[in-house]
């Protein structure tokens, strides 16, 4: 399925507090077309018909036709300022000089809760099961979203997240943020892997606190893979890591 032939919906969502206009794709599953029914929500960043949204479709479509997961809508938030909503603060003057607005992540996800997700059930039949998946800073943006508001997803995807965002803080707090999940999100699901390319081990290093905490209410999965590079790590383990989370 080529970006070209992924059939899916687009529209734009004023966010005020963004306070810009922001484009939405929308792939519906082949049965969902053909009669709507209720189905859970995978939403993406990185989610423009030139970035991931078309490889994150077809890897859907082929888990589904496999048995290995129910069907999904997906979402795809393509971008506008990616170094600005996908980081947060940072101390770091190296951080700060990659874009020329950074630290926006807390806006970004409360513009994901307030505004996009009222529009995307406004418009379509969907259950309360959420889902998000993303590679490098958009890993970076799912991790922290999972520690810091944990209930706004149900499953958790992180390819290579970009840990070493502000010399690594956000690995610093894990155990801190964790301690503060309430039990209300015991369900959640999250699988994260980690190419050669972890600057700083910092995903590896994530992975070792969730272990030690030895979290009997969390289901979790991480993989670390030397034989992939920060490039190639998204298309060879979408389909794992999404049949694991999202099954």
């Amino acid at each position: 399925m080529a970006a070209s032939s992924t059939p899916h919906d687009s529209f734009v969502v004023h966010s005020a507090i963004l306070h810009e206009n922001r484009s939405i794709n929308v792939y519906t599953p082949p049965a969902y077309r053909q009669q709507p029914m209720r189905l859970p929500v995978l939403y993406m960043p990185d989610g423009g018909m030139d970035e991931d949204f078309p490889h994150v479709v077809r890897a859907v479509d082929s888990l589904v036709r496999a048995g290995a997961i129910k069907p999904y809508i997906v979402v795809g938030i393509p971008n506008t300022e990616r170094r600005r909503d996908l980081t947060g603060p940072t101390r770091l003057a190296a951080d700060s000089a990659i874009a020329p607005r950074v630290g926006g992540s807390g806006a970004f996800r409360a513009f994901i809760r307030d505004e996009l997700f009222p529009a995307i059930d406004a418009r379509y039949a969907t259950t309360p099961d959420r889902a998000i998946v993303g590679e490098s800073l958009a890993g970076l943006f799912i991790v922290e979203t999972f520690l810091r508001q944990p209930a706004m997803f149900d499953r958790y995807v992180a390819f290579d997240p970009s840990l070493w965002w502000n010399g690594g803080a956000l690995v610093d707090s894990t155990a801190q943020l964790l301690s503060a999940t309430p039990p209300a999100v015991t369900h959640i699901r999250l699988f994260v892997a980690s190419s050669r390319d972890d600057i700083g081990d910092q995903t590896t290093r994530f992975a070792s606190v969730l272990r030690a905490r030895d979290a009997a209410d969390l289901t979790w999965k991480f993989e670390s893979h030397l034989e992939l590079t920060h490039p190639t790590i998204f298309s060879a383990l979408e389909g794992p890591g999404l049949a694991f989370a999202l099954r």
